[in-house]
């Protein structure tokens, strides 16, 4: 027995200790561990449970209404839904992305782009894949609620504006937020979300953004919602504030139906105050297909267009002013007493300049005399002659000329609350020498003091230069805001001789015999202006290259009434249009005028009633606008506006 006692292998008592102290160690630590889980991090784990079976759904605050100086709503808002993917289960988003891609019509790219785009953002965090959901889209997501578990859907407040591209440059339109645009918006913006991108949905923005709301549901382990808590949970959304314009919707739709189709832009404005009474830029895109989406194709052809629909041209085009700029070479010869006073000039139908001759528009005549003869200033404005403001600008210099072209707003932004305005430029000396490191050439005044050469201007600033001239030198900011605060103005002193002399010349140009405006008139109203026609490229160029491609004239009128201090002043550009000022752009500003005199007289009578004021445009009632069919409002002349009849040919 002893033996065997002796050969007994019993664990050694330090092996077991040893042993036991582990043990205890690993209790020890579970026990911590638990502790920690149970203790320290019970807020922290207990919010990631939450998190995981209850999540807060956004309830999408509508944008604020857009509406005319009447109250009559001008873009509005309509319910919507759009489509969510929940991200909670990477394996089942692999599984089911055909299926969803093929369902929904998205082509499986673009949903690969998305969740590429979005993979740093919390996976409990749905993304729009889809942001306006159809019908098929609605059915297709009702029949495969078990299958595909994946897609809910959010309704939202899509924006509608009024049909046809009406007004579309102004009020601009929204588009999904880039991620530039979610990083500096400090969790302000999420994938998805829409913002102001162009125009006045980008200037006011913050004003017609409204704070979205929030509910909390239960959902399943694949983020199916399947339970709401109720409201007693739920954040009501703060809708945003709409805003008042100073656009005049029966303006904007004579402006409108006025230009057509054709290239060009309308301005209407108020100079006592600045108010913008309407706003028109052709080609332009139609703003709904902003309101959902755009895609790249489209966003191309719209890119690649060589009419650039994308262009505000109200705002941008910034072209030769043609013989509306002769109105600030006339100001500036009678407030510089250059040449004197009672100076007059003969036009052969040419001058001769430094051993060159250039040509008065009348010299291309088809019928009449290729003369003007003698003439004063008076004549000169009226009749629209080149050789008199040849004459004259070679005697100020581009010094004098450059100083009251930048004193009356030419080649200086207007300050209207819309971005991406363009300043337009008016030569000096000092410019051509930063931009061509060269000197000024005496000779290239002449082209300047008739509104060619490097001289542009925007349609907009011509508004307000002709009306701020017209107001005896006051110069009101531009805004489009109705009761907008600080707006600015700019005062350069003109004497009241000279402002006497101008407007009844720009009177003249259409009530006197002889105005490059005559079948302009209205009769009744003090309707003045000025007409121009500028060369896009030179005569002589345009002959050699012209069975390639044309490059017909721009045709400008600017046009206001009463002859001082005018209530409204129209400025029209009609792109390329094969004919001059008076011809192609004058009938839309008489239009406009006629149709602000017209509602002013009915305002006074009695007959607009407050319904017609306030009267909503929804977009059934706006839908009878045939912006882009051939003009339908008649003019003061009974012919329908673009087909006016032809008048003197002028420059």
């Amino acid at each position: 027995m002893s033996y065997w006692f002796r050969n007994d292998n019993r664990l050694p008592q330090a092996r077991l200790a040893i042993a036991s102290y582990v043990i205890v160690g690993m209790v020890g630590l579970l026990l911590l561990g638990f502790w920690k889980l149970q203790v320290v991090d019970s807020d922290k784990y207990g919010q990631m449970a939450e998190r995981n079976r209850v999540r807060s759904i956004p309830i999408i605050a509508p944008r604020g209404r857009m509406l005319d100086r009447d109250g009559r709503v001008l873009v509005d808002n309509y319910p919507s839904f759009s489509i969510l993917l929940l991200r909670d289960d990477p394996a089942l988003i692999d599984k089911s992305l055909p299926a969803i891609a093929e369902g929904l019509s998205i082509p499986i790219s673009d949903l690969k782009d998305q969740l590429e785009t979005t993979k740093n953002l919390p996976k409990f965090q749905p993304i729009v894949i889809k942001p306006e959901a159809n019908n098929a889209d609605v059915a297709f997501i009702e029949s495969h609620l078990f299958d595909i578990p994946l897609l809910e859907m959010l309704m939202v407040q899509r924006r509608r504006y009024l049909p046809g591209g009406f007004m579309s440059h102004a009020s601009g339109y929204v588009g999904e937020v880039s991620e530039q645009q979610i990083e500096a918006s400090n969790g302000r913006f999420r994938p998805g979300d829409l913002a102001g991108k162009t125009g006045l949905e980008r200037q006011y923005n913050d004003i017609l953004t409204g704070t979205d709301g929030m509910r909390r549901v239960v959902v399943n382990s694949v983020g199916k919602e399947v339970k709401d808590l109720g409201h007693l949970t739920e954040q009501e959304p703060i809708p945003g504030k709409q805003i008042q314009l100073t656009i005049d919707y029966d303006l904007q739709q004579v402006a409108e139906q006025s230009l057509g189709v054709r290239p060009g832009a309308v301005v209407a404005l108020d100079p006592r105050t600045g108010e913008v009474l309407a706003m028109v830029s052709r080609p332009t895109p139609d703003a709904n297909d902003f309101a959902v989406r755009i895609s790249a194709d489209e966003w191309k052809s719209l890119n690649d267009d060589p009419l650039h629909p994308l262009l505000n041209r109200a705002i941008q085009a910034q072209l030769a002013p043609g013989s509306v700029f002769k109105i600030v070479t006339a100001t500036a010869m009678l407030e510089d007493h250059v040449p004197e006073e009672g100076f007059k000039t003969f036009c052969p139908g040419y001058g001769t300049f430094f051993g060159r001759q250039y040509h008065c528009w009348v010299y291309y005549a088809k019928t009449g005399p290729r003369t003007h003869g003698v003439l004063s200033l008076h004549d000169a404005i009226l009749k629209s002659c080149d050789v008199f403001f040849y004459n004259v600008g070679m005697r100020l210099g581009i010094d004098r000329l450059s100083y009251y072209g930048s004193k009356l707003g030419v080649g200086r932004k207007t300050g209207i609350d819309l971005p991406s305005e363009e300043p337009g430029l008016m030569p000096s000396q000092e410019w051509v020498e930063r931009v061509f490191h060269r000197k000024w050439y005496a000779g290239e005044v002449i082209s300047v003091a008739t509104g060619q050469g490097a001289v542009t201007s925007t349609p907009l600033q011509l508004a307000r230069l002709i009306g701020g001239i017209a107001m005896g030198g006051v110069f009101k900011q531009p805004h489009m805001l109705k009761d907008a605060q600080n707006i600015g103005e700019e005062r350069f002193p003109i004497s009241e001789p000279t402002v006497e002399k101008i407007t009844d010349a720009m009177y003249g140009v259409i009530n006197e015999p002889g105005g490059t405006g005559g079948k302009l008139k209205l009769a009744g109203i003090e309707f003045s202006g000025k007409s121009g026609t500028a060369q896009v490229i030179g005569y002589g160029t345009r002959d050699r290259v012209g069975k390639e491609k044309k490059f017909e004239d721009n045709a400008w009128f600017v046009g206001y009434a009463p002859r001082r201090n005018p209530e409204i002043v129209v400025s029209v550009l009609v792109q390329e249009s094969g004919q001059h000022g008076g011809e192609a752009s004058g009938p839309v500003a008489r239009d406009i005028i006629k149709a602000y005199y017209d509602k002013k007289a009915r305002k006074t009578q009695g007959q607009l009633t407050a319904d017609d004021e306030r009267y909503d445009l929804g977009p059934g009632a706006a839908a009878a606008l045939t912006i882009h069919a051939q003009p339908v409002v008649k003019s003061a002349s009974g012919i329908a506006p673009g087909h006016a009849a032809s008048v003197d040919p002028e420059r």
